[in-house]
């Protein structure tokens, strides 16, 4: 059941989503936080069982959110800061 209830999350996410950048349109706002720090460790981890990860990268416009958030907003390469 929780599997069920995570997955139609994941879902109706994307469904809110749509093809905007942000949830409530061009900028981020809290939402966007904390559905970010929900969603990168879901998607990038290592999992023992990736069901639900599975699902997630099957969203594509939520695997885009996460991609477009991380290079925004943490624009460095293993751990060392780009040069300006």
């Amino acid at each position: 059941q929780l599997y069920r209830d995570a997955r139609e999350c994941l879902t109706l996410l994307s469904q809110r989503l749509g093809s905007q950048k942000f949830f409530f349109g061009d900028s981020p706002a809290s939402l966007d936080a904390f559905v970010f720090s929900r969603l990168a460790p879901l998607l990038k981890a290592k999992l023992p069982n990736g069901k639900l990860q599975q699902h997630l990268k099957s969203l594509q416009n939520l695997c885009n959110y996460c991609t477009s958030i991380l290079s925004l907003y943490f624009p460095w390469d293993g751990g060392e800061l780009r040069p300006p």
